[in-house]
């Protein structure tokens, strides 16, 4: 049986970052990295930005060169998918059947993109963005003449696609199932702002609709039927409703979990001697009142790979980072800091007309999270003000763009 001192199962940007931080930190064992893909590690957020709009080649979004993984001596294995963990055995098993012991396991195996469940779900010209793959086939469909494009799902990955599709010059018409786009990360305004934003730009933004089946000829989608009836043609459909935890064979091994897999504060799974880190990891936050959840961003793989490779090296700190989150949409940069989850009052600080303006998210006075739309300085200091530990601010003050964040950090009631 193969074996290494290090498994990392998982290519993305946690199990990247967990090798890199184990190198940095004088870790001088062996390290195998497994990855499903047969790409090397590569950064996720530009697949629905500037890859898919052909602004950068793929060599460009390389977490690394290729050559620094054996430089680094760090074993990338890629195309070797886990099918089992032997808990027990201290070993993972390969969908080909091979076995690599480990001493310790590090799972930053991520989420795969949630399919719909309705008819006609499976038939050609059905997309999601989730790898390099994927987005591969969007833009080949492109470039063979697609020009009716239905983006199904108002979150960051429909949002960013349906910006990139129009600047490609194609028709969209964008289908979210709850009230207001980015429902369950923003609040109402800047999807107020959002929505308008798309439809100014010749969007097709229908909210509260409800996709009964998609319809096809010849095995390939031709249009997205909804539930009152109706349906729209099209000549491809990209789904962008959320992932689904890559945890199977944790929770098969017998590590507890629900929605992906429960981590403690250094990430420690049940399993002995196995973490998890990244979008699977259910947590306790401490930027959400210790709720536990899970985080879909490259700030979260990384800082629990941090994390992760520091109590492995003897260095044991507890997971404590502030959230942040990136959306480029048109001309417009969103930055996102903290979250405004269970938030009570919503500050609004600059003018949404100009372009340029922040929401302020309160909860009992206190701020919780600040969402940037083109307003690096406010999401710069809005970091190291929710950084700095909770306290009560004047509305007025918040709201005033004048009164710069860095003034307000240890500004009390």
């Amino acid at each position: 049986m193969d074996h290494a001192d290090i498994v990392i199962v998982g290519a993305g940007h946690g199990g990247a970052q967990a090798a890199i931080a184990l190198r940095q930190q004088g870790h001088e064992g062996s390290i195998i990295l497994l990855g499903r893909e047969q790409e090397p590690p590569y950064e996720r957020p530009p697949l629905s930005k500037e890859y898919l709009a052909g602004d950068k080649p793929f060599e460009r979004i390389l977490i690394r060169p290729e050559k620094f993984w054996a430089d680094k001596a760090i074993d990338l294995r890629l195309g070797a998918p886990v099918a089992e963990i032997d808990g027990l055995g201290h070993a993972v098993v390969l969908s080909d059947g091979s076995r690599i012991g480990y001493r310790k396991l590090i799972w930053a195996g991520g989420g795969d993109a949630r399919r719909l469940s309705c008819s006609g779900a499976n038939l050609k010209g059905v997309h999601c963005v989730r790898t390099r793959r994927d987005v591969d086939a969007i833009m080949q469909a492109l470039e063979g003449g697609a020009q009716k494009v239905v983006v199904i799902g108002g979150g960051y990955i429909g949002l960013e696609a349906a910006a990139v599709l129009r600047k490609l010059g194609r028709e969209v018409t964008l289908l979210e199932a709850l009230p207001r786009v980015l429902a369950r990360v923003a609040g109402e305004e800047l999807s107020r702002f959002y929505e308008d934003e798309h439809r100014r730009q010749g969007v097709d933004v229908r909210l509260n609709t409800q996709v009964e089946a998609l319809e096809g000829e010849d095995d390939h989608v031709s249009s997205v039927r909804l539930a009152d009836g109706s349906s729209i043609p099209c000549d491809m459909v990209i789904v962008g409703i959320g992932i689904v935890p890559s945890v199977g064979p944790l929770i098969a091994a017998g590590a507890t979990g629900s929605n992906g897999v429960d981590v403690d504060e250094f990430c420690r799974t049940t399993l002995d001697d196995v973490f998890a880190i990244g979008d699977c990891a259910a947590h306790a936050n401490d930027f959400a009142d210790r709720a536990i959840i899970r985080l879909e961003s490259v700030q979260n793989a990384n800082d629990m790979a941090n994390c992760v490779a520091r109590a492995i090296m003897g260095d044991k700190e507890p997971y404590h980072a502030l959230p942040w989150f990136w959306s480029n949409q048109y001309d417009l940069k969103l930055q996102t800091a903290g979250l405004s989850l269970g938030h009570d009052q919503t500050v609004l600080r600059g003018d949404p007309s100009d372009r340029k303006f922040t929401l302020v998210y309160l909860k009992e006075g206190r701020p919780i999270a600040f969402d940037c739309v083109n307003t690096v300085k406010d999401y710069v200091q809005g970091r190291k003000l929710l950084e700095s530990g909770p306290q009560q601010i004047d509305p007025d003050l918040l709201a005033n763009p004048d009164v710069p964040l860095k003034e307000l950090i240890y500004v009390r009631d």
